[in-house]
């Protein structure tokens, strides 16, 4: 059974600007001859990798709203220069909108059970034309 992480994106304004930063790090890897894969470095290793790799996403919570998630392809545990464990989250470059969720701050990632997770937002949706401010308010009334 697929299991999730969700993490906060911090520094991000908006699904777009994700995208954006996504797209700028992965040329900067052709533009330097490196493997062209898109990761996120983080402290701390999950323990349940078969249940994430098993069709598992990260979600990211942007601006105080789970908003967009991205595959989970492989997890890399590594030992930094200084001695430290660390863990490479392998992500599809994908950015896929979710239905919002407010969440609030926390620091490192958590387990998201599939119950849990937010709907992939389908283009057709009401919410999906709604300017950023006016999706929020209506998130956070519960009307969305």
């Amino acid at each position: 059974m697929a299991l999730h992480l969700i993490k906060l994106c911090v520094g991000c304004e908006s699904p777009e600007d994700l995208e954006s930063w996504i797209a700028n790090r992965l040329e900067e890897k052709r533009r330097r001859g490196e493997p062209v894969e898109q990761h996120h470095v983080t402290r701390m290793i999950p323990k349940q990798i078969e249940e994430l790799l098993d069709g598992g996403s990260l979600y990211w919570v942007i601006k105080g709203m789970l908003q967009c998630r991205q595959r989970l392809l492989d997890i890399h545990p590594f030992m930094d220069e200084e001695g430290v464990s660390r863990c490479r989250l392998v992500l599809e470059p994908t950015v896929i909108r979710t239905e919002w969720q407010p969440r609030r701050p926390f620091q490192g990632w958590r387990y998201l059970k599939p119950e849990d997770a937010p709907p992939d937002l389908s283009m057709g949706s009401d919410a999906a034309g709604l300017p950023d401010h006016l999706r929020r308010e209506l998130t956070e009334l519960g009307l969305l």
